[in-house]
């Protein structure tokens, strides 16, 4: 289970994740030029520039970026893992851009002054706005060692009633503001659980039952500062697809470069390797 990690980390993740995209997406770099650059602009105090390092060399092995965060699974948490994957798999409309993008501002919400409601309900919306799958999504989710042990059993509550119970009375019914409603009725109610969501998230919630969960998401957002998740844009315009597909060529050119390297024996890819082991926190830095 990863840790949550201290603020300078998030803050160059931060970084990280928008330079990535923008030279991706923008700038029409490959990713395995990117990344083999990019750790030497991070902060060297950070754990960051060897999960680069890392990153740069699974793709080399793989082509994928997914499996690299999923391998560093005591630096990233299993929830940015999940969005990678999401975004490499063909079938889904859910692009690169836009997963960097979903990451870039988690990673930004978690540098300020995060809490659990508005980090659960930005993960909620990314699935459910970008159609990930709950299930899988909020296992990651679940997995995630900023939530604590009332927060696990409700994300997983949430994942075997999610498609039965509207989203917004499952906000609703775990507030403190359910439990105001309750208790003008019989003063002496006692909830089962323990409230997760304030009066204020209650309120919200309340006022949305019977309607599209985005609106709730964009009330609470307006409201009470909660983290935007990023909407897909539409990319027909042929000169974006022409430059997405030059991209794809220049990567496809830097894969074959390397494997004929490899079948001549001319390539050694030993200084690349680093290990996920390292990027554990020592017991006496936590």
């Amino acid at each position: 289970m990863p840790p949550t990690l201290d603020r300078e980390e998030y803050i160059e993740q931060v970084y990280f994740f928008r330079t990535l995209r923008e030279r991706m997406s923008e700038e029409h770099m490959p990713t395995q030029q990117v990344l083999d650059r990019i750790h030497e602009e991070v902060l060297s105090i950070t754990r960051l520039p060897m999960a680069i390092q890392f990153l740069a060399t699974e793709i080399k092995h793989t082509g994928l970026l997914g499996s690299g965060f999923a391998r560093l699974a005591h630096y990233f948490t299993p929830f940015q893992a999940f969005v990678v994957e999401q975004a490499e798999e063909d079938r889904n409309r859910f692009s690169m851009d836009i997963a960097l993008l979903v990451l870039e501002r988690e990673a930004q919400y978690r540098a300020g002054t995060p809490t659990p409601q508005g980090l659960f309900v930005y993960q909620f919306e990314t699935l459910s706005r970008n159609r990930l799958g709950y299930e899988e999504g909020l296992r990651r989710m679940q997995a995630d060692g900023f939530f604590d042990a009332d927060w696990k059993a409700y994300i997983d509550f949430v994942n075997r009633q999610v498609g039965d119970v509207d989203f917004t009375d499952l906000v609703y019914l775990r507030s403190q503001w359910y439990v105001t409603d309750q208790r003008r009725q019989a003063p002496d109610y006692q909830p089962p659980v323990v409230p997760l969501f304030a009066e204020k998230e209650g309120k919200i919630a309340k006022a949305n039952r019977g309607r599209d969960p985005l609106y709730l998401f964009a009330a609470l957002q307006r409201q009470l500062g909660y983290p935007e998740v990023p909407r897909i844009k539409q990319k027909d315009d042929a000169g974006v697809i022409l430059a997405a597909l030059q991209t794809k060529l220049k990567e496809l050119e830097a894969r074959l470069k390397l494997v004929e390297g490899e079948q001549r024996g001319k390539i050694d890819l030993s200084e690349f390797m680093a290990k996920p082991e390292l990027l554990i926190q020592p017991e006496d830095e936590e």
